[in-house]
C-alpha cells in the first residue's frame, strides 16, 4: 500500500486553507442567523406596536360612546 500525497496549504498564521474555508462558512452562517434574528424582533416589534394602536383604537372609541351618552 502506497502513501498518498498530500500538500497543505498554509498561510502565514499556520491554519490549512480548509480551516480557513471553515471558519468564513461559520462567520457566514452566524451573519445570517443573526439577519434572521433581527427580521424576527422586527416582526415582534410590528406585531405589538398593531396590538397596541387596536387597542388604542378601543379606548377612542370607547371614550366617544361615554362622551355621546353624557350628552
Amino acid at each position: 500500500m502506497t502513501p498518498m500525497n498530500t500538500t497543505v496549504n498554509t498561510n502565514p498564521n499556520g491554519l490549512t486553507e480548509m480551516n480557513l474555508l471553515h471558519e468564513n462558512l461559520a462567520r457566514a452562517q452566524m451573519s445570517e442567523r443573526l439577519g434572521e434574528a433581527h427580521q424576527l424582533q422586527l416582526g415582534y416589534q410590528l406585531a405589538r406596536a398593531r396590538r397596541l394602536s387596536r387597542k388604542a383604537e378601543r379606548a377612542a372609541q370607547q371614550a366617544r360612546l361615554a362622551l355621546a351618552r353624557a350628552l
